[in-house]
């Protein structure tokens, strides 16, 4: 069903852009329904600017999945009323440049290089108001079976009420529809389902959570009360409790957790 839409002949393209870094196959693209166009599958490293000059004005649906795309940040000037995108199997990384898009309302990322969950979300949140679904498998920002052999359910459950609490006007996260009890408590939780980034195999500052070349080694202790000048004092205490409940948490205070 899907047919190419040109004024100009096939014939005319290799001469137009053979000088081009990457070699627009007029051949690959498809314009169908009015509105959706779909280049998948030719390993170009940016969005065609040939693909903008022709359809930029009437595209709202836009398929670039399985190229090596890694910058989308022209999209907004390229695509201007673009409602959906799909990015999957690319090269977006953490670096991504989110353009505002403020009629975007389907995003999917699927199979990319996403680790900094909070910083690809902050970034979506303030470019892409109207987006109500989302999806980020096979990222490793996404915990679960694609991205990490070790992810469980409880870590993903974890991710979805962050992103949730991120994005509250989500309505598909993944694929899975976002139900009302879920909103709710990624409202209550998600603040604190963060997930703290690690450097493996790197030594970690124990004290600022960073891992610059000079950080000291990870210890219990923090820096202030660490010395040579360590004491202990034991004994047998005269005090016994034999009370039903212990009394010991209550000199325990949140900061020494």
């Amino acid at each position: 069903n899907f047919v190419f839409d040109s004024e100009e002949s096939n014939e005319d393209w290799p001469n137009k852009y053979e000088n081009t870094l990457h070699v627009f196959n007029p051949n690959a693209v498809f314009f169908s329904e009015g509105s959706k166009l779909s280049y998948i599958g030719q390993n170009c490293e940016e969005i065609p600017q040939e693909l903008a000059e022709l359809y930029g004005h009437r595209v709202l649906q836009l398929d670039l999945g399985h190229n090596l795309i890694s910058d989308v940040g022209k999209l907004n000037t390229q695509f201007p009323s673009l409602q959906e995108l799909i990015l999957d199997s690319n090269c977006i990384g953490d670096s991504l440049n989110v353009p505002p898009l403020p009629r975007l309302t389907t995003l999917t990322l699927n199979k990319n290089q996403i680790s900094d969950l909070e910083s690809f979300l902050d970034k979506v949140a303030h470019r892409l108001p109207s987006l109500s679904y989302l999806s980020l498998l096979g990222n490793a920002a996404c915990p679960n079976q694609l991205s990490s052999v070790d992810a469980d359910e409880e870590d993903y459950q974890r991710y979805r009420y962050f992103v949730i609490y991120k994005l509250p006007k989500l309505k598909f996260l993944d694929f899975k529809p976002v139900s009302k009890g879920e909103l709710e408590e990624a409202l209550k939780r998600g603040v604190y389902t963060k997930v703290i980034r690690y450097w493996p195999n790197e030594e970690v500052d124990a004290d600022s959570g960073s891992s610059p070349e000079s950080a000291s080694k990870l210890t219990p202790l923090p820096s202030q009360t660490r010395n040579n000048d360590h004491y202990a004092i034991f004994g047998q205490s005269k005090y016994v409790y034999y009370g039903r409940h212990s009394e010991g948490n209550r000199f325990i205070r949140n900061h020494d957790l």
